[in-house]
C-alpha cells in the first residue's frame, strides 16, 4: 500500500515492498481529497494456476495514517486465508464486516464490533459460483445497522450483520454483481454493477431497471460474415453471450440494440460464420462447448467434439480456437490439448493431432517461487485449464499446412493436414520469454511459408509486445515488433489481403498498422478510445478494419484502402485523393421516425451508421492558412527567438479583413461531365473523408450568405437523389480569394441497393422528372423570393410616403393596388391565406402542388406516379402566368418609383441610387 498527501506528487510505502506491475484499488481519504491510498500487486512468475492466498494474506490495521500497522487475529482463522472483503460500517464506524476466503472453497462471514480487535465469525457464507477470485466484495448499507450486501452470481443481503443472508431479487436483471451504490437520501435505492452493466432499483431490489446506453461491452474475438448488402459483426463476450449485429443498416437511426441478436448463451468466445452462407454461424462458451447456430430458425446444434473411451480428458482452453478452413467451408479445425477436424461443419470430428502442449501438472508447477501443498488456497474454479492449444491457422496457399499455438510456450507446425508435428519452443525464438502465451497465430495470405505469431507474457509480469515472424515455416525467426511501445501486448494481428507488408497489430492500449512488414508502426487514432483490443477482423469486400475491444464495444474503421496507397513519397505530396468506393444507391427506412433518436429520448442508444453515399479521402500536407493565420504563425517564431514583429501595414491587415476563409472545394460530375453536386472540406493538416450524400443540391432561392433557419420541401443538405451510373469527383483549393484546380480526379460507381415490390420508373425516367421538378421548384422559389422582394419595396414605399410632402391620394392608392395584384399573385402560389389561418380547405397553390410530387419523390425510388406528372404540370402552368403578372407588376411599380424620385419622395429599396446634384436641388 502507498499513500500520497499531495495529489500524488510524491507516494510514501505504508506497507510491504517489492516489485509492482498493477493496481488493485485507489482510496481518496474523503476528509483531505489530496490524500490517496493505493494497493499496488507484485510481479509474480504465475503462469499456470491462481493460488489465492497464503501464510501472509490477513486483515490488517492503521490509525496513523500508514506509518504503522498491526496484523488483527483474535478469532480470525489461523490457516491460510484467501481472497478477504473488508466494510466498514457508515451506522458504527466500530463495526467492520469481512468475507474471508479459505482453501478448498471454505470461509465464512465475520463481524467486528470494536474496530478489529476481536472477531466474531457469523455464518459460513461465501461468494458462490466462479468463487471468491470473481466476487469478494461487501458493501454496507448507509441507513441501516448490520445490513450488508455481499457481491455474488445473485446480490444476496443479510440483515443481522452476516448470520443469514437472503437473495436479492434478479428476475429481469444480469447475474454476476461486482459493485454496489447508495443514494445516502434514499433507503430504497440501489445501484447495481454486474457482467450485463447498470441495474437501478427504487424498492430495494425488488425490481430493476437496466441502463441501456452505456456501449461498454467486453468482446474477446469477433468474426464476420459476407451478408448483402450489408456484413454481420459477431463477438463473444465476457458473460453476455454471443451476439451478432449489422455493420450498418438502411435506416436513419444508425445501429440499434435492437439490432443486435443472442446466437448463444452464456460467456462468449471464438465465433466463426460460413464465408458461403451467413446462415451458418459456430458460437461456443468456455471449455470448448462449442455450437452450430442457425439464423433462419435460430436453433442451436450442440457440435463440441468428444473422446473416445480410454483417452485422457480433453483440456479446452477458456476461449478454445475455432477454424473454417480457407478451403473448404464445410471443414472446420477446433483445439483442446490435440487437433480436431470435421469435414461436415461439426456433425463428426477426427483428431488429426496427439497431445501437443508441455502437458505439465499445473499443481506440482512452482508458483510464486515454491510449490504449494494440496490444501492451499487454490482458485482453479471457472479458470481456464492449463496445456491447452490457444491458435490455430491454415495457410490459405497450401491445404493442409496447419499452425498450433499452445498457453505453455509451443508452436506446432504440420505440412500434412496433421500426420506429423514439428515443435517449435519458445526457448528457440530469440527474445520471447520462456513458456509465452501464443495469443495469435496466422499463415502469411500471399506467401505459403510465411507465418507471425504474437505472444503473451503478461501472467508473468512482462506486458512487453512480442510478434515474430518466420519465413521458412517456423525454422527461423525475426521480431517484428519494431516501435510498439512497451507495455502494448500484443493480442492479435491481421494481414491486408492486397498488400502483403500492410498489418493491423490490436494490443492492450490501441490499434497500430505497418506499412513495411513491421519495421515501423503508426497508431490509429480517429476516435479509438486507449484500450485493449483483443481482436482484429477484415471484411474483405468492403475493405473494413473491424476491432474487438475488451470494454467499449465494437470498432469499425470503415474501406481502410486507403492505407494501401501509402508511401513517404505520398505523404510528401501537397494534396492527395483517394480511391472512392462505389456508394449504394437506396433511401433510408425511418422506422421510428425522422432524426436518429426519433422521439426515443436520449436514453434510446445508436450507433452511427457509415456516412450515406460516396465517401471522398483527401489528405493535405499542410493546412491551409489564411494571411493572417500565416502571418501570425511566422510573427510567433519571430517572439521565440526574441526579435521584433511590427505591424505589417494597414493594406495588409485590410487585406486580412476582407479576405475569404480558406477552403477545400470537391466537384462531382455525371458521366456527361455534368457538375452534380459542389461541396467543400477541412482544410487542416492530415487526412479527411467528405461524403456525398448522392444528391442533387436544394433548389431553394437564396435570400441570404447564412442558412436558412427553417428548412423548405427539402433540407439543406440535398436535393434529390441522382441516377445510379458513375460518377467523378475532383479537388480544387480556395486559397486568398483565388481557386485553384488541383487536377486531381478519381471516379467511382453509384449502385442500386435495393429492388421495390412493384415494378415503378427506370432511372432515366426518374432523372427526367426529378430535374423536372427541381426546375419548377427552383422558379417556385425564386418567384417566392421575387414576392418577399417586392412586398418589401411596397411597404418601403407605403411607409415613405408619410414621411414625405406629396399631397393628395393618388400615389397612396396606387401603391395599395400593387399591394392588391401581389397578394392576389401570392394567393395562387401558397394558398388562400385567411383560410389557412383557421385551417379551413382552400384551392391548392403552386407550392401545394409542388409538395405532392416532392414528398411523392423524396423518399421513394418508384416514381414518378400520374398524379405526381399531373401535379407539375399544373404547377408549371401556373408558375408561367405568375411569371407574366410580376413582370407586369414589377414595370408597373419602377414607373412608380420613378415619379417617386422625382417627387423627393425619401429613398426606398428597389430605386437607383440618387443622381448627381440631386442634393443641390
Amino acid at each position: 500500500v502507498f499513500k500520497t498527501s499531495d495529489g500524488g506528487e510524491t507516494w510514501s510505502n505504508v506497507l510491504s515492498a517489492g516489485e509492482y506491475t498493477g493496481a488493485n484499488e485507489v482510496v481518496m481519504d474523503p476528509s483531505d481529497p489530496d490524500t490517496l491510498y493505493a494497493a499496488l500487486h507484485q510481479r509474480h512468475r504465475t503462469v499456470a494456476a491462481l493460488i489465492n492466498g497464503g501464510p501472509e494474506s490477513g486483515i490488517h490495521k492503521t490509525t496513523d495514517g500508514g506509518e504503522s500497522w498491526r496484523e488483527l487475529e483474535n478469532g480470525l482463522p489461523k490457516e491460510d486465508m484467501g481472497r478477504i472483503g473488508l466494510a466498514v460500517s457508515p451506522q458504527d464506524p466500530g463495526v467492520v464486516y469481512a468475507t474471508i476466503e479459505l482453501a478448498h472453497r471454505e470461509g465464512g462471514f465475520y463481524r467486528s464490533a470494536d474496530g478489529g480487535a476481536s472477531w466474531e465469525k457469523r455464518s459460513d457464507y461465501l461468494s458462490g459460483g466462479t468463487g471468491p477470485h470473481y466476487y469478494q466484495e461487501i458493501f454496507a448499507s448507509p441507513h441501516e445497522l448490520d445490513r450488508v450486501y455481499q457481491m455474488d452470481v445473485r446480490l444476496h443481503v443479510t440483515e443481522d450483520g452476516g448470520k443469514t443472508f437472503e437473495t436479492v431479487g434478479h428476475e429481469f436483471k444480469h447475474s454476476d454483481n461486482h459493485a454496489l451504490a447508495f443514494d445516502p437520501d434514499d433507503p430504497s435505492y440501489l445501484l447495481s454493477g454486474t457482467d450485463g452493466g447498470l441495474y437501478e432499483s427504487w424498492d430495494r431490489g425488488q425490481t430493476w431497471k437496466f441502463v441501456a446506453n452505456l456501449p461498454v461491452t467486453q468482446f474477446y474475438k469477433v468474426a464476420l460474415d459476407n451478408a448483402e448488402p450489408f456484413y454481420h459483426i459477431y463477438g463473444g463476450t465476457q458473460d453476455n453471450n454471443t451476439q451478432g449485429g449489422p455493420s450498418e443498416t438502411g435506416n436513419v437511426h444508425g445501429i440499434r440494440n435492437s439490432d443486435w441478436f443472442v446466437t448463444l448463451f452464456g460467456d462468449g468466445h471464438q465465433p466463426a460464420v460460413d464465408p458461403t452462407n451467413p446462415n451458418i454461424v459456430y458460437s461456443e462458451w468456455q471449455q470448448g462447448n462449442l455450437v452450430r447456430h442457425d439464423r433462419k430458425t435460430g436453433e442451436i446444434v450442440y457440435i463440441k467434439p468428444q473422446p473416445e473411451p480410454g483417452d485422457p480428458p480433453e483440456r479446452f482452453n477458456w476461449d478454445s480456437p475455432i477454424l473454417i478452413s480457407p478451403h473448404d467451408p464445410a471443414r472446420l479445425y477446433y483445439a483442446s490439448q490435440r487437433v480436431w477436424r470435421s469435414d461436415d461443419r461439426g456433425d463428426s470430428w477426427t483428431p488429426v493431432s496427439g497431445d501437443l502442449t508441455r502437458n505439465q501438472d499445473r499443481l506440482v508447477m512452482p508458483l510464486m517461487g515454491r510449490i504449494w501443498s494440496y490444501d492451499a488456497v487454490w482458485d482453479l474454479w471457472a479458470m481456464s485449464n492449463y496445456a491447452t492449444i490457444t491458435s490455430l491457422a491454415e495457410s490459405p496457399l497450401q491445404e493442409g499446412l496447419l499452425y498450433v499455438g499452445t498457453d505453455d510456450g509451443l508452436v506446432q507446425v504440420s505440412e500434412d493436414g496433421g500426420e506429423t508435428w514439428r515443435k517449435i519452443d519458445t526457448a528457440d525464438i530469440s527474445g520471447v520469454p520462456e513458456m509465452a502465451f501464443v495469443n495469435d497465430i496466422k499463415a502469411d495470405l500471399h506467401d505459403a511459408d510465411t507465418v507471425y505469431v504474437a505472444f503473451d507474457a503478461h501472467k508473468q509480469g512482462d506486458f512487453a509486445p512480442y510478434l515474430v515472424k518466420s519465413t521458412d515455416r517456423g525454422r527461423s525467426w525475426k521480431s517484428i515488433a519494431g516501435n510498439l511501445p512497451d507495455r502494448h501486448l500484443v493480442w492479435r494481428t491481421v494481414q491486408d489481403h492486397e498488400n502483403p507488408e500492410l498489418f493491423f497489430a490490436a494490443t492492450e492500449f490501441g490499434i497500430f498498422f505497418t506499412l513495411d512488414g513491421g519495421e515501423k508502426w503508426i497508431e490509429l487514432n480517429g476516435g479509438v478510445p486507449t484500450i485493449a483490443f483483443r481482436d482484429l477482423a477484415i471484411q474483405r469486400r468492403e475493405n473494413d478494419l473491424v476491432g474487438a475491444s475488451f470494454g467499449r464495444g465494437f470498432y469499425v474503421f470503415d474501406d481502410y484502402s486507403l492505407l494501401r496507397n501509402l508511401s513517404k513519397e505520398v505523404l510528401e505530396r501537397e494534396v492527395e485523393l483517394f480511391p472512392v468506393a462505389d456508394a449504394g444507391w437506396y433511401v433510408p427506412r425511418r422506422p421510428l421516425g425522422f432524426s436518429e433518436k426519433a422521439s426515443q429520448g436520449d436514453a434510446f442508444f445508436t450507433a452511427p451508421n457509415p456516412p450515406f453515399g460516396a465517401v471522398v479521402t483527401y489528405y493535405l500536407k499542410e493546412e491551409l492558412q489564411t494571411r493572417k493565420e500565416a502571418r501570425r504563425e511566422q510573427e510567433k517564431k519571430v517572439q521565440e527567438e526574441g526579435g521584433d514583429n511590427p505591424y505589417p501595414g494597414w493594406t495588409e491587415l485590410e487585406l486580412e479583413a476582407r479576405e475569404e476563409e480558406p477552403a477545400i472545394l470537391l466537384t462531382v460530375q455525371d458521366e456527361e461531365g455534368q457538375v452534380v453536386r459542389r461541396l467543400t472540406g477541412p482544410v487542416t493538416k492530415g487526412f479527411h473523408r467528405v461524403a456525398w450524400d448522392l444528391r442533387y443540391p436544394v433548389p431553394d432561392a437564396v435570400t441570404s450568405p447564412e442558412p436558412p433557419q427553417e428548412e423548405g420541401f427539402l433540407d439543406d443538405s440535398g436535393g434529390f437523389l441522382a441516377a445510379p451510373g458513375t460518377y467523378t469527383v475532383s479537388l480544387a483549393k480556395r486559397v486568398r480569394g483565388e481557386v485553384i484546380d488541383l487536377g486531381l480526379e478519381q471516379s467511382f460507381r453509384v449502385v442500386p441497393m435495393t429492388e421495390g415490390t412493384l415494378d415503378g420508373a427506370t432511372p432515366a425516367e426518374r432523372t427526367a422528372f426529378v430535374e423536372r421538378l427541381g426546375e419548377a421548384l427552383r422558379v417556385a422559389n425564386g418567384i417566392d423570393a421575387k414576392m418577399d422582394e417586392l412586398q418589401n419595396r411596397i411597404g418601403s414605399i407605403e411607409r415613405a410616403l408619410m414621411h414625405s410632402t406629396v399631397s393628395g391620394p393618388e400615389l397612396d392608392q396606387r401603391v395599395r393596388e400593387m399591394g392588391d395584384r401581389l397578394a392576389d399573385h401570392r394567393k395562387t402560389l401558397q394558398g388562400h391565406p385567411v383560410k389557412q389561418q383557421i385551417g379551413e380547405p382552400t384551392k391548392p397553390g403552386v407550392m401545394n402542388r409542388l409538395q405532392v410530387a416532392v414528398i411523392g419523390n423524396r423518399f421513394s425510388l418508384y416514381g414518378p406516379t400520374a398524379t405526381h406528372l399531373r401535379s407539375v404540370e399544373i404547377a408549371e402552368g401556373q408558375l408561367e402566368e405568375l411569371g407574366t403578372g410580376l413582370e407586369s407588376l414589377e414595370g408597373d411599380l419602377a414607373a412608380l418609383e420613378e415619379e417617386l424620385e422625382e417627387a423627393e419622395v425619401p429613398w426606398t429599396p428597389g430605386r437607383d441610387v440618387p443622381e448627381e446634384g440631386a442634393l443641390d436641388r
